[in-house]
């Protein structure tokens, strides 16, 4: 994984952090592949959540492309 690019992905991550553990959840970078897809992990309260796609969608995708040139997509992993 690119180091500056995990960097750049974290950075944004921890922009939108205190928006999820207000809810009692947070999200974990997994990783971030060569085609520009970041691989996260919902904790805590977003784990079971019923709205946690629009969560990963509306949130957390949404601040990682317009922070992070270069990333496509983001998908919630196990």
């Amino acid at each position: 994984m690119n180091e500056v690019l995990h960097a750049k992905v974290e950075k944004a991550l921890q922009s939108i952090r205190p928006y999820l553990k207000a809810d009692g959840g947070d999200v974990e970078l997994v990783q971030v592949t060569n085609e520009g897809i970041v691989e996260v992990k919902l904790t805590g309260a977003c784990s079971d959540c019923p709205m946690s796609q629009m969560t990963l969608r509306a949130g957390v995708e949404r601040a990682l492309i317009r922070e992070v040139p270069g990333i496509r997509r983001v998908e919630a992993v196990n």
